[in-house]
């Protein structure tokens, strides 16, 4: 029986597999659609294993929420191409309500993907996607958030998942406030939920590296250090430095015109004072200034809320402007592919090897 185009196309919609093993099924069942599905997965088995050493960094998240729980789920593709297919959405969505139904019933809380892949054949049925997709898929993690009200957010078709557990109030005035704050922390992408959260040790670190980035980067330094590293290290400058150094040394742009190894002459110069430098009252202020401003950037409650009217307003004082009550109690952001490795596609390269094999 002759393929057709359409054959191959409606295979593909009911399979999400490739366009090539559609239409190989297809030859190997005579044309028989049901027995071509049947085709595509069992093969799945064999296809699961040979795909396993390849990278699946893109894909998507989906969430599933009963009012006071909520499970947030990241299943990877090898394309964005797969990522946007209604069969492997359908597949990850059903992997969320599945982890949802399993915290409800006393499952794991996120540690252990194996154990929620036993339940309810997730695990063949991974398998079989993988065969008919076409492409290694993977079931990276999941995280589960409890309190009185949980909201969720969904960013960029699922490319962002966020889950907001909160505790106080659950009316629709505060769904509505933590749907606004699930939004700043897709967009904003804090660490912890307040400054409290943060360990003396983190900050310790945070403070180290804040003092040594600020000494290696001379141009930041306030003017007085500035001047006494310069009086320490301008002998060893190029005759050109010299020159640029007694020309524009009241300029604002100076480091525009100093080569690279004057500016290391004057961090090494920085950093071999070091110690005298952190003593520095100036500096000292320069430092914990930077530091404050990280600790905005990463705590939730004291980022600036991005739908604020003054531009202004902190995430924390929005939500008590809401309700007092209002506290939250855990937050989860999973970003798809953060934190792997991704293919890099050459397609050039790719097309000049196989014309090379032929």
């Amino acid at each position: 029986m002759a393929i057709t185009a359409s054959m191959v196309k409606e295979l593909r919609e009911m399979t999400g597999a490739g366009m090539m093993e559609c239409k190989k099924a297809l030859t190997e069942t005579d044309g028989n659609m049901e027995a071509a599905v049947d085709v595509l997965r069992k093969s799945g088995a064999a296809k699961a294993e040979k795909k396993a050493s390849r990278i699946a960094a893109e894909g998507i998240c989906r969430v599933a929420t009963n009012g006071a729980t909520g499970v947030v789920v990241e299943v990877n593709s090898e394309t964005d191409f797969v990522a946007k297919n209604e069969v492997f959405q359908e597949f990850v969505q059903s992997i969320a309500d599945q982890a949802l139904t399993s915290s409800l019933n006393g499952g794991k809380d996120g540690e252990d993907v194996e154990a929620l892949l036993g339940e309810n054949g997730l695990k063949d049925a991974l398998v079989e996607k993988t065969a008919t997709i076409g492409e290694k898929l993977s079931f990276r993690r999941f995280e589960k958030v409890t309190g009185d009200a949980v909201v969720s957010y969904l960013h960029g078709g699922g490319r962002i998942g966020v889950l907001v557990a909160a505790n106080g109030a659950s009316d629709d005035a505060a769904k509505e406030a933590l749907t606004n704050i699930a939004m700043q922390i897709a967009a904003m992408n804090p660490t912890y939920i307040s400054r409290a959260d943060i360990s003396d040790e983190e900050i310790a670190h945070m403070r180290d590296i804040t003092i040594d980035s600020a000494i290696n980067d001379p141009a930041s330094l306030p003017k007085p250090i500035l001047n006494d590293l310069f009086a320490k290290t301008v002998a060893s400058f190029s005759d050109e430095d010299k020159a640029i150094y007694e020309e524009k040394k009241n300029d604002k742009y100076l480091f525009n015109f100093l080569s690279d190894a004057a500016k290391a002459a004057l961090a090494e110069a920085g950093m071999n004072d070091k110690a005298a430098i952190v003593e520095n009252k100036i500096f000292s202020g320069l430092v914990e200034g930077r530091i404050s401003k990280q600790l905005k950037e990463i705590s939730l409650l004291d980022q600036t809320y991005v739908k604020a009217e003054d531009g202004k307003q902190a995430v924390g004082k929005y939500l008590e402007s809401v309700n007092k009550a209002l506290t939250i109690a855990k937050f989860v952001r999973f970003e798809v592919g953060e934190g792997m490795e991704k293919k890099n596609e050459d397609f050039a390269a790719e097309v000049a090897a196989q014309m090379a094999n032929a």
